[in-house]
């Protein structure tokens, strides 16, 4: 199956072509490699799988990796490109309209990346993932820093996004629900990052005047449409052929805190009573 890659969708073959596109997928590869710790030998889902290249990365650690998304396209292309013996992908509805197709206390460990700022109803989100996650098992959350991204008045220039949060905001949410809950943040050399911030300076200027606090939703989107599409003509003359960069994810640190945090990763855990309140 073909998969058209976008900025929510990473094919890999895809983003080896600019700097900006390869540190996005050393961001993600960073995030996965990262989880490792949570997942060795446990029963994993990860929930917003996209094409399956982290998945399939990270399920040589796990006894069990289920991968799903609300894209059927997606996850064809996942069943095409990445299998292991122990690594199964399956399409679900949005958990606004439908449960997961799960069992109470299924898995180990939940992984979510770049999820939760795509979700209109965090609370059905978050009584899923509950539902589904074992007693004092573990959800990890990556989503992307505000703090790097918008200014603090501002809509996501991703029109995609629904929300994005900022560490204080992540924690608030988290919190309530679980036992405990860790936040790390994401960063780099400085040489690195001066990249990605510089990418996301110029979207968060270029897209200011559609994206203030009153822009009703309808012009959010309909505009960042037009601007996505005029970057990608600019995009599209860039090389065809894979190029090399200097740099790889050794430049990258997860840590408690950092300068210029590009990424939040939530750690939490569930309480022993399976409700996730303490």
């Amino acid at each position: 199956m073909r998969l058209e890659p976008t900025s929510e969708r990473l094919i890999v073959d895809s983003y080896q072509h600019s700097a900006e596109n390869y540190l996005i997928y050393l961001f993600h590869i960073a995030t996965y490699n990262f989880a490792k710790q949570y997942i060795e030998g446990k029963w994993v889902f990860d929930f917003g799988c996209g094409s399956g290249y982290g998945t399939a990365l990270v399920a040589g650690s796990c006894a069990k990796i289920i991968g799903v998304d609300i894209a059927p396209e997606a996850i064809g292309y996942a069943r095409d490109h990445y299998q292991s013996v122990n690594l199964n992908y399956r399409t679900v509805k949005p958990v606004e309209i439908e449960p997961l197709p799960f069992a109470n206390a299924t898995f180990d460990t939940i992984l979510s990346f770049q999820v939760i700022e795509h979700i209109r109803h965090v609370p059905s989100y978050l009584s899923e993932i509950l539902r589904v996650l074992k007693s004092r098992g573990i959800l990890l959350i990556a989503t992307p820093d505000r703090t790097s991204r918008l200014f603090r008045f501002q809509k996501p220039w991703n029109r995609w996004h629904v929300k994005e949060y900022d560490r204080k905001e992540l924690s608030r949410i988290l919190v309530p629900s679980f036992r405990t809950v860790a936040l790390f943040e994401m960063g780099g050399s400085e040489e690195v990052l001066a990249i990605e911030l510089a990418r996301t300076k110029k979207l968060k200027w270029f897209s200011l005047p559609v994206t203030l606090p009153w822009t009703p939703e309808v012009v959010r989107v309909g505009c960042l449409s037009v601007i996505k599409s005029l970057l990608r003509r600019v995009s599209n003359k860039q090389s065809s052929s894979p190029l090399h960069f200097g740099f790889d994810e050794s430049a990258l640190v997860i840590a408690p805190t950092v300068e210029n945090s590009v990424n939040l990763i939530a750690v939490a855990q569930k309480d022993d009573s399976g409700t996730g309140e303490s």
